[in-house]
């Protein structure tokens, strides 16, 4: 018999593949399409509960209005309006929007519509819940007791509990970054809603306009009170200017006192007289010098110019001297000095100069005597001058405290003007029935529901039973460690896997199916369960289906085994598997059957002797087998029993002396009978198949693994736990080592493709349906439940 130190398979242990992304959209999407029936009931059912819960929810009605903050509705009533920026404009519709849902304005809206003891405010429609809470009040209020309650009491207490709802029926908020709140509220009667929004609105202008009236009446009385105070202080202080500026004296007029206007004019006098005093010197010394140069030049000096006085005899004097002197000349040029005509005018001229003399000696001595007269004012001038000037310095020093006295006055004077100003302004504003507020949207009688909103409300529960049924599939998914694609044999066990089994009889209900069933459970009579095909019948499906996919993977482990066990003349192989019930028994029937269908001489030996399954085959039962050879009671020849159509020789377990040993099984497989059995079957058959009992309960076929050459490995698709597989297989090196591939058995191919990624092998089995003429008799098989 030979043996191997390294398994079968050349295919070695692999990672599973990296994603290409942060997110794998492939198995996503696989993910998606296998648990979809799983979403879509949750779906179904949270549609459903969203149903019920419209059913029988309460409708809600809401009413809005929507009230602008205007600052410039005050204008006509102030004088001028200051400008506001953003942030102080954020805090006044702020402040605005607390005012509205506060309980004071909450009260008045109750008392202004009566509110008090409107049924539908104080005992509005409620949940289950809160009728078991109600009657848990009631109940306690029973046995506990307490003082009576008075009627103002209560009705307090009714209005306290009205205000309170309204308030939790009210939303108010601001409408994006305008100065506009939108003020709404939901009932269960249209009407109310309405009127609690109007009243809402009504009841803030109203507060408003008080509190623009109270606050200007408080600025009314405290402005009076300042008043009065201000026109006596302002009083005090001008009889003080008065009297301290009679007791000094300083009289003033046009706003100076008189000795500055006293002064003021002297100094004007002064420098008029110092003028003419200069005038009138200037004008006697011109004429004291021309009457000192004597009367000979007296003539010719008396050129006077008209701005020093009435001087019109002199012009006349000397126009005639000037006149004599020229017929003078002319008769002296014609007849001589000596003409007697010459000497008369010679004569008349003398006389005509002396008398131009006397003239000019008489406005000398008048121009003296304006000179004196000029010299003696401003000599006077000065004296009272320098008089006023001495008063004047002392009323100076008193003007200094007088001028304090009248900047206190008239601080006093402005500061009471501007208080009366105000008190005026303040005493109009009260009359201005105007508020910064007005309504600019009246709340209508809604029309119809605003909650709850069913199309709002059955995609919630759309979303939310997507998501549900998300997490549930998720769940699923993370819970999946079972083998599902031939990957996963490579990657996992780092064996080959030689295909997929499908699955033959009723497919086993998945969680939806379970699920579904129970939601159906009420809805009529539950569909029959189909019957279990029966054993004879799965375990010839090779030979009823040869051309079928079922059949294909049988020839598959037959390739296996020819080429890794070539050099083998007699092949014994184990069919094994992990636990219990995975489909071994009908997978080695199978095989065995398709190994005789082929010519082979093989003999199938059920050696799952605490859990015969290929016994159950033979009809009629056999009552000699495998143990009753290995006991000695009989030979084993002779409880062969050979199929007619194939040929295939097959080995039960025995008859009535199985049952005596049941714990011995393992002993017996491992005895030295054991292999001289298979010696002698080594040298009569082709092929030896055993069906082995499973690894992971019993030891039995780790007892015979050194009788065979190779095992194939049976994993239920979708059921068997890799871990299990894998830390059983690692836990057996001599079995794992013999592993000759491994079949998944009981395969869901209609399900098989929604576990594998875009690309793979499994994506494509719907185009081998022309290879599988004969998978229609598989499926006949397979119906679903």
């Amino acid at each position: 018999m030979k043996q191997r130190s390294l398994p079968f398979s050349s295919v070695l242990p692999r990672q599973a593949e990296e994603s290409d992304g942060f997110i794998d959209l492939d198995r996503l999407f696989s993910v998606a399409v296998r648990r979809g029936k799983t979403v879509g009931l949750f779906v179904a059912l949270f549609v459903v509960l969203g149903g019920v819960y419209l059913l029988f929810a309460t409708p809600n009605y809401t009413s809005m209005t929507q009230i602008l903050l205007d600052e410039n509705l005050s204008k006509y009533a102030e004088e001028e309006a200051s400008p506001q920026n953003s942030q102080l404009l954020d805090t006044q519709i702020a402040s605005a929007v607390e005012i509205l849902k506060s309980g004071e304005l909450a009260l008045r809206v109750v008392d202004k519509i009566n509110l008090a003891d409107n049924d539908t405010i104080l005992n509005p429609p409620r949940s289950p819940f809160g009728v078991v809470k109600d009657w848990t009040k009631s109940i306690t209020s029973v046995f506990g007791g307490g003082p009576a309650v008075s009627e103002e009491a209560a009705r307090s207490g009714r209005r306290q509990k009205a205000a309170a709802l309204i308030q939790q029926g009210l939303a108010v908020e601001r409408v994006s970054r305008s100065s506009v709140v939108a003020l709404s509220y939901r009932s269960s009667d249209p009407q109310l809603a309405a009127q609690v929004v109007r009243g809402y609105a009504d009841a803030y202008l109203t507060d408003q306009l008080n509190a623009n009236f109270e606050a200007t009446e408080r600025a009314s009385v405290w402005l009076q009170e300042r008043l009065a105070d201000l026109r006596q202080r302002s009083q005090v202080a001008s009889l003080e200017v008065e009297q301290y500026r009679t007791d000094n004296g300083l009289t003033s007029a046009r706003g100076e006192l008189m000795s500055e206007q006293q002064l003021s004019d002297l100094n004007s006098q002064l420098i008029i007289a110092q003028a003419d005093t200069a005038t009138a010197s200037a004008r006697y010394k011109q004429f004291q010098a021309i009457v000192e140069q004597g009367p000979e030049k007296a003539v010719d000096n008396a050129t006077i110019s008209s701005k020093d006085g009435d001087n019109s005899v002199i012009r006349d004097l000397r126009t005639r001297y000037l006149s004599v002197g020229k017929r003078e000349q002319e008769v002296t040029q014609s007849f001589g000095a000596d003409h007697p005509q010459a000497v008369s005018l010679r004569a008349e001229k003398n006389d005509i100069g002396h008398q131009i003399y006397q003239e000019l000696q008489q406005l000398t001595s008048s121009y003296r005597n304006e000179y004196e007269v000029a010299r003696s004012r401003e000599a006077s001038l000065r004296e009272n001058i320098e008089g006023t000037t001495g008063r004047n310095s002392d009323a100076n020093r008193s003007l200094v405290h007088l001028r304090e006295l009248e900047q206190k006055s008239a601080a006093l004077k402005t500061l009471y003007e501007s208080y009366l100003g105000r008190y005026e302004q303040a005493a109009q504003q009260r009359s201005f029935p105007i508020a910064k507020a007005r309504v600019i949207s009246e709340a209508g009688v809604p029309a119809s529901p605003s909650s709850p909103k069913k199309t709002m409300t059955l995609a919630l529960s759309a979303v939310l039973g997507l998501m549900a049924g998300g997490a549930f599939a998720a769940f699923q998914e993370f819970r999946e460690r079972t083998f599902r694609l031939e990957g996963d044999v490579r990657s996992i066990l780092g064996h080959r896997s030689l295909g997929y089994v499908p699955l033959i009889g009723p497919r086993p209900p998945t969680a939806a199916d379970q699920m579904r069933a129970r939601l159906m459970k009420d809805k009529g009579p539950t569909q029959p369960t189909p019957e279990p095909v029966p054993f004879e019948r799965v375990s010839r499906i090779v030979l009823d289906a040869p051309r079928s996919s079922f059949t294909e993977t049988f020839r598959n482990a037959k390739l296996a085994c020819d080429q890794m066990l070539h050099g083998n003349a007699c092949r014994v192989v184990g069919i094994v598997s992990a636990v219990p019930d995975e489909g071994k028994s009908i997978v080695a029937a199978n095989y065995a059957a398709l190994l005789a269908a082929s010519g082979k001489r093989t003999l199938l030996i059920d050696a799952d002797i605490r859990k015969p399954g290929l016994s159950k085959m033979i009809t009629p039962a056999p009552k000699t087998g495998l143990v009753e050879a290995l006991t000695g009671e009989t030979s084993w020849p002779a409880g062969i029993k050979i199929d007619h159509q194939t040929k295939l020789a097959i080995f039960p377990v025995g008859g009535e002396a199985t049952n005596q040993y049941p714990h011995d099984s393992h002993e017996l497989l491992a005895s030295p009978a054991m292999a001289e059995l298979i010696a002698n079957a080594r040298k009569s058959f082709d092929y030896v198949i055993v069906d082995l009992a499973a690894l992971a309960p019993v030891v039995d076929a780790k007892a015979f693994s050194p009788l065979a050459d190779g095992f194939l490995f049976v994993a239920e698709w979708g059921r068997t736990p890799s871990r299990l597989v894998r830390d059983l297989l690692h836990a057996e090196p001599e079995i794992n080592a013999k592993i000759l591939g491994v079949i998944l058995n009981k395969t869901d191919m209609r399900e098989l493709a929604k576990y594998s990624d875009f690309g793979a092998a499994e994506q494509y089995r719907h185009r081998f349906e022309k290879y599988y003429v004969d998978n229609a008799a598989t499926r006949r098989e397979a119906e679903p439940v």
